[in-house]
């Protein structure tokens, strides 16, 4: 009955209100102050000593050169004890320190990235139990896990290397610039028209990237698609010999994709051997222009190797410095993403001080019930009926009508927009959610088994029954001799899906489960809809024990389940329009008469 949208949160690569969302990101990081100054003192000390081990270094060689000079011309072995042995060991240790910053800053920042991401993840999965039913209505499963899944790996991901290569890029490139500057003006500006050369082919290469990753996710997607649609179909592919149908179909999604793959991983690989092959022309020119200025006079051996080092680390950050920032604002579009999840409207708060109904009698009253998906289309209007302990209820009408609908507000999956549900005399809006449903078991036509054993999908709703508890419930539901026959009984593991059993064998499972629990109310949306006649009948005579002293509501196609039923509630576009007993109803010769007479024709 709901409509279908599409989540808030479109799959876009870039944040579309930048400054809000990494304010929020960091904010998020509070409890993470004390290691991210320590991160922060690593970087400063890193990059510290990556600006100065060059330049240190060029004191060390040129020392070192006219030690070697001096000892050749006085026909001495060379020696590096004294004071170049001092200065070789302290430029060793200088390198080592630089080493224990960078391992120190990367150790921590994923470990930053990490807690952030799982105190994320925490709250979404609190997040999710106080979204309204509305919002899984409304949103595909697999948009919502993408949140909880890609969307805070992009974000780990990045934190641990994206953004810790940035930060430590621009201080290295500044640092070493102003040194490059220092030593030789005009190499430093000759390198910098080859790195402007280098960016904007990187910039060029970055924004295709860009677009090709993206249509390669699409691709992805529809290849995914498909293949689990033609998986689920299998058998009815087969039936209809489909078969050379759904293969070209495949093939034709998964060529797609490798012509997306392939543009995008070109577009990778290609542009790193064109920078090099950029950074070493700049190198060659640099060593000639150097050479000539060493043979001059004007530059030592010491700092042209210098210079050297201070080109290598600057060269790759700059060519790179376009990926890092399409990185980066990808992970804040992630971060975007999921902080828009994280807004999304909850379910109305349970009250401060709730009404307790423990074991309800189960009088269940609906007075001037009015809902609607969205307030200015109401789908139902002055919905009244009242529900006597025992009774049994049958809901029946057309699909679409508005019966599962009817459900879910006395479940309070959806709260009315008028009037009001009561429980024994007490509002349901008065009560706690959870001390609500503890007073109503259901069996829905959708079953739905965890990955687990038999006993422990059959005691869902009880964890902490018995054995014997959980055997009496299985026989009650007729599904005991099956149990026994699987490989291991009752401590048979279950896929989530529950793939080899049947859909009439999954609903017995179901069945048994509510049977455990012993709910003084009962919802049952087509409980038999999945089993074969016999069962139903043998299922029938074992509900109609079990619903004896108990309120029933019960869903209905098959009108012949529920001619016993004490009120019959027809509906049609989310109204009621005809209630009573069986006979009173085949009497008016309205609406369900109709449609009685047509099942039986």
């Amino acid at each position: 009955m709901s409509p279908k949208k599409k989540f808030a949160g479109i799959e876009h690569e870039v944040p579309q209100d930048t400054r809000s969302t990494v304010v929020r990101l960091f904010s998020q990081l509070h409890g993470q102050r004390f290691r991210l100054t320590v991160v922060a003192l690593s970087i400063v000390i890193y990059v510290a000593l990556s600006i100065w081990n060059p330049m240190y270094s060029a004191i060390v060689i040129d020392h070192l050169w006219q030690s070697v000079q001096a000892a050749w011309k006085a026909g001495t072995p060379f020696s590096v004890t004294g004071t170049m042995g001092r200065e070789l060991i302290q430029l060793t240790v200088q390198y080592l320190f630089t080493w224990l910053f960078y391992y120190l800053q990367s150790y921590l920042m994923a470990s930053v990235a990490e807690s952030l991401v799982l105190e994320l993840r925490s709250q979404i999965a609190r997040k999710l139990n106080r979204l309204p039913l509305r919002f899984f209505d409304q949103n595909k499963a697999g948009e919502i896990l993408s949140r909880v899944t890609n969307d805070l790996d992009k974000i780990s991901e990045t934190l641990q290397t994206g953004l810790l290569k940035l930060i430590v890029a621009i201080g290295t490139i500044i640092g070493s610039l102003i040194v490059m500057f220092y030593y030789s003006v005009p190499l430093t500006c000759l390198f910098l028209v080859f790195m402007a050369v280098s960016m904007a082919v990187t910039n060029v290469v970055a924004r295709k990237n860009l677009r090709c990753a993206a249509e390669r996710q699409e691709t992805i997607g529809v290849l995914t698609g498909v293949v689990e649609e033609y998986y689920n179909g299998r058998d009815v592919i087969k039936a209809y010999n489909h078969e050379e149908e759904s293969i070209r179909r495949v093939s034709e999604a998964a060529e797609a994709n490798r012509a997306a793959n392939q543009r995008a991983d070109f577009l990778t690989n290609c542009v790193n051997p064109l920078i090099r092959l950029l950074t070493r022309l700049a190198q060659v020119v640099i060593a000639v222009v150097a050479g000539r200025a060493m043979l001059d006079g004007t530059m030592s051996v010491g700092v042209v190797q210098a210079f050297f080092q201070y080109v290598n680390q600057t060269a790759e950050p700059l060519t790179e410095a376009s990926y890092m920032i399409n990185s980066l604002q990808a992970a804040l579009a992630s971060a975007e993403r999921t902080f828009q999840l994280l807004d999304e409207e909850e379910e109305r708060p349970d009250p401060e001080y709730p009404a307790v109904v423990e074991r309800a009698r189960g009088t269940i009253a609906f007075e001037h019930v009015s809902f609607g998906y969205t307030p200015d289309r109401l789908l139902m209007r002055d919905i009244s009926f009242t529900a006597q302990p025992g009774q049994k209820i049958a809901v029946v009408g057309s699909t679409g009508a508005g019966k599962t609908t009817l459900i879910n507000l006395l479940m309070r999956f959806y709260e009315v927009n008028g009037g009001r549900i009561t429980l024994d005399g007490v509002p349901t809006a008065d009560m706690t959610r959870s001390g609500l449903r503890k007073n109503f078991g259901m069996v829905l036509q959708d079953t739905w088994l965890f990955g687990g054993t038999v006993a422990e999908n059959i005691a869902y709703g009880r964890p902490g029954a018995t054995r014997e508890e959980i055997v009496a419930a299985a026989k009650a539901a007729k599904v005991d001799y099956f149990i026994r026959t699987m490989p291991h009984g009752y401590d048979t593991v279950l896929d989530n899906e529950a793939s080899n059993l049947s859909a009439g064998q999954r609903q017995l499972l179901t069945i048994a489960r509510v049977f455990l629990c012993d709910p003084p109310i009962l919802i049952l949306d087509e409980a038999t809809s999945s089993v074969d006649t016999r069962t139903e009948v043998e299922i029938g005579k074992a509900m109609k024990q079990l619903m004896q002293g108990r309120t029933s509501f019960v869903i209905a196609h098959r009108l012949s389940t529920i001619r016993d039923a004490d009120t019959i509630l027809f509906m049609e576009q989310g109204n009621i329009i005809e209630q009573g007993d069986h006979k009173t109803l085949l009497a008016k010769k309205g609406a369900y008469a109709a449609l009685y007479y047509s099942q039986f024709e």
